[in-house]
């Protein structure tokens, strides 16, 4: 049975550290400083413990009874697991207890990416000549800074860089799906999150674990994806539908232009009359994306699409009040096929994969993937990556869950082809006559 206790190992006249010990076996002693000190004249070799002879001492008496029984537990828990118990264990083990967390070590994961979130707006963007990241990548860091602390909570250690490798990832994972049970592609990010953190820490000459390099996210299989559009044949119910809330028919705005423009939710919401640009009779938005500091121009073609920005542009509004708003707007606009797909449920907070209502399952994203998906294959796939702001085809085919047709790229191919060379005035051909040969 183990033991755990105290001693000095000086008899100096000043102050000394006190050591906490850990007996696991004959032979197999560890000891480290437990961050207390004393004066020699002052400790009890009897109980090991300082005298109580004045009120520092006191505290500190009572502070070592608390990490006694904490260690204590602790040991007996790794033991059972059949964890390895060393001095680096013991010393993360006095921290927990006591929540001693030097908030300037970057050795530490959790502060790592507090310092990646501290110095955001300075922090040169890869691939580019700006700096400072996106407010929704800090959100991405602060949200997985939270799930790391929830797991450093529940497995009782601090995540040093040095830890993460192929064991400590294997278990993290399992802990992601299995115990939470989050999504997969969340899942899968929190992974992608990790890693960056891990490299980035590596840049600044900070101890990282070798295998940092080789973690990998992963998302859903394509197969496994069910994903919430809207075609023509629907938008025009959405569109002729009989709606008397002005609320509603300000969210029914949104949506009809966000399914005509194809941007994310985070810049339609952000447009105004002021993001407007006539040239001749056409119409134009310049907008600069968010996530991805693009700057695209839409052109605004369809007439009721034209009509709303001209006479009756939708005032702003949340992004969480109009996916509440939209879901509304298509009940009454009876899209209701039952369809399967992924809602949030109440109870597990977590998503659900079942059978719902279609009205159920259109959110503001469905806006910019419906965009995608109907005017797939009926223009360019260049020019509607050019609109949506997709880095490249293979990413913009995955978002709307197609495989590239290279059927469809030798059609577009011929079709511009018979076009270019459709006006040209035929050429005489001079066929020599046989019998002058």
């Amino acid at each position: 049975m183990a033991t755990v206790n105290f001693r000095i190992r000086s008899k100096a006249n000043r102050p000394v550290s006190i050591f906490i010990y850990v007996s696991l076996e004959v032979g197999n002693v560890i000891s480290t400083p437990s961050g207390f000190n004393v004066l020699p004249k002052d400790w009890s070799t009897t109980t090991k413990r300082p005298k109580q002879n004045s009120e520092g001492n006191k505290k500190t008496f009572s502070e070592l009874n608390k990490l006694q029984k904490f260690i204590y537990d602790e040991v007996n828990t790794a033991q059972s697991k059949g964890q390895l118990i060393d001095v680096h264990w013991l010393k993360d083990k006095i921290d927990l207890c006591f929540d001693r967390v030097n908030k300037t070590d970057h050795s530490l994961l959790i502060n790592h990416t507090q310092y990646i979130i501290d110095n955001a707006n300075t922090r040169k963007i890869t691939g580019s000549n700006k700096i400072g990241i996106s407010q929704r990548r800090v959100t991405g860091y602060k949200s997985f800074k939270k799930v790391m602390e929830v797991y450093e909570k529940e497995t009782k250690k601090k995540i040093q860089l040095q830890d993460i490798n192929k064991p400590f990832v294997d278990k993290f994972t399992n802990w992601l799906m299995n115990k939470k049970n989050y999504s997969t592609n969340y899942a899968g990010k929190i992974l992608d999150n990790l890693k960056t953190v891990c490299l980035d820490a590596e840049k600044l000459d900070i101890k990282v674990n070798p295998y940092a390099k080789q973690i990998t996210g992963f998302r859903e299989q394509n197969n496994d994806r069910f994903i919430i559009t809207l075609s023509f044949e629907e938008l025009e119910q959405i569109r002729t539908a009989e709606i008397e809330s002005e609320a509603l028919k300000n969210a029914r705005n949104w949506l009809l232009l966000g399914c005509e423009i194809g941007q994310r939710a985070s810049d339609l919401l952000k447009l105004s009359p002021d993001n407007l640009r006539y040239k001749g009779n056409r119409i134009y938005f310049d907008i600069e994306q968010q996530k991805t500091g693009k700057f695209v121009t839409v052109g605004v073609i369809a007439p009721h699409v034209i009509d709303i920005v001209e006479n009756n542009f939708p005032y702003p509004i949340s992004q969480q009040k109009l996916n509440k708003h939209i879901k509304d707007v298509c009940e009454l606009a009876k899209i209701e096929e039952m369809v399967k797909g992924s809602k949030y449920d109440k109870k597990t907070g977590r998503k659900k994969l079942d059978v719902y209502p279609k009205y159920d399952l259109i959110t503001s994203h469905t806006f910019r993937r419906s965009f995608a998906t109907n005017y797939y294959k009926k223009i360019p796939t260049a020019v509607l990556i050019g609109i949506t702001g997709h880095s490249k085809e293979s990413l913009f085919l995955e978002y709307i869950n197609r495989r590239e047709d290279k059927d469809l790229n030798a059609d577009l191919f011929m079709k511009f082809y018979e076009t270019l060379h459709q006006d040209k005035e035929p050429q005489l051909k001079v066929i020599r006559n046989a019998s002058n040969q």
